[in-house]
């Protein structure tokens, strides 16, 4: 291998020097315009000959469009050095710059949601020009001694937990022995307690006239009242308070009050029964297996006979009803009227001078 002089290496190194260079200054006639918030770079510049050409080889054409990719891409890349930056997470961390606001709007990728369509109420008011007064106030409040959301009203509602009372001031009137956490929580215990009856009555008012078997709220029932609720409680079980136990001193209950509210279906059991279960086996392969037919083959053949007379006898008193109308249809068709067996003279149909010889008069027919 032959030794290379200084100047050789010198220029090499310069050859690489400006390589680097060349990959990292780029050149252009019009400059780019940047979006560094949505990370776009526009160029305006005349695409190159190789592309625009008509005739060049895919090959020629993919490289130029490469070269001309990286080179954008380098200049965006400048744009972002050029940005503040600094280090996440220590020295150590990676180097991060902020981006700024965004200048290009960018099409959104689903439509606009449709607006909520208006209540009656704000249609009527919209209409009236009438306005709220005030805003609703939400559930939720902050509490700066939990510093956190918590609901304006109930079981853990902003500053509302009794516990983080930690210090109590005793009232002049009070015994100063007493225990005033104590005597808070008996409080509660009485608030919670009237609530607890207000709401019961409430509800014996809604239901004053309801079904048999709801108790009076105040505890004060007579015993017909309480005989009642017994029993339906008692026959409420599965067996119908078969094995329901008795109270100490409950009277039996009579068979005939037990027999008014209706029988319990009885079904086969399915297991321990093995005698019943036999004897049906045996049944349904008796009736499967012997000659007689289940259907009564004479009775059948009766019931059919009779259905066929009957309607037989209807269909001839139809019939004889629609001749007898005809018949009369004819009598009041032909001329004098239709007086049954006179003719328009008013004597008889059969003859007019049979009152003499006794014989019809009229002519006879010639043979």
């Amino acid at each position: 291998m032959a030794a290379l002089s200084v100047e050789d290496l010198l220029a090499r190194a310069e050859e690489r020097d400006a390589e680097t260079q060349r990959s990292v200054a780029v050149h252009k006639e019009l400059d780019l315009e940047f979006d560094v918030g949505n990370l776009l770079a526009v160029d305006r510049n005349p695409a190159p000959r190789a592309v625009a050409r008509e005739g060049a080889a895919a090959s020629e054409r993919e490289a130029v469009l490469r070269a001309l990719a990286r080179d954008n891409v380098q200049l965006l890349v400048a744009q972002l050095w050029a940005l503040p930056s600094e280090r996440a997470e220590g020295v150590a961390g990676p180097v991060v710059a902020r981006l700024p606001e965004s200048s290009t709007r960018l099409p959104r990728e689903k439509p606009l949601p449709k607006a909520r369509p208006l209540t009656k109420w704000e249609q009527f008011a919209r209409l009236k020009g009438i306005r709220p007064t005030r805003k609703k106030r939400g559930t939720l409040v902050w509490d700066e001694e939990a510093k956190e959301w918590r609901r304006r009203w109930g079981y853990r509602r902003a500053g509302g937990d009794p516990s983080r009372d930690w210090l109590l001031l005793v009232p002049d009137s009070a015994d100063p022995f007493e225990d005033q956490f104590a005597k808070r929580r008996q409080e509660k215990r009485e608030r919670v307690a009237r609530n607890e009856l207000n709401r019961l009555r409430n509800l014996a008012r809604a239901h004053r006239a309801g079904a048999a078997g709801e108790l009076h709220p105040t505890g004060h029932q007579d015993r017909a009242e309480l005989a009642r609720v017994k029993a339906l409680a008692r026959v409420s079980t599965a067996s119908r308070g078969r094995f329901q136990p008795r109270l100490p001193k409950e009277a039996p209950t009579p068979e005939s009050a037990t027999a008014s509210r209706g029988k319990k279906r009885r079904f086969a059991s399915l297991l321990g029964d093995l005698e019943g279960e036999k004897k049906r086996q045996l049944e349904l392969v008796r009736s499967l297996s012997s000659k007689k037919p289940l259907l009564d083959m004479t009775r059948a053949v009766n019931k059919q006979l009779r259905e066929e007379e009957a309607e037989a006898a209807s269909g001839a008193k139809g019939k004889k009803r629609g001749q007898r109308g005809k018949r009369a249809l004819r009598q009041q068709r032909r001329p004098g009227g239709g007086a049954k067996g006179k003719n328009s003279r008013g004597t008889s149909r059969r003859g007019g001078n049979q009152g003499r010889s006794g014989s019809f008069g009229g002519k006879r027919k010639k043979k």
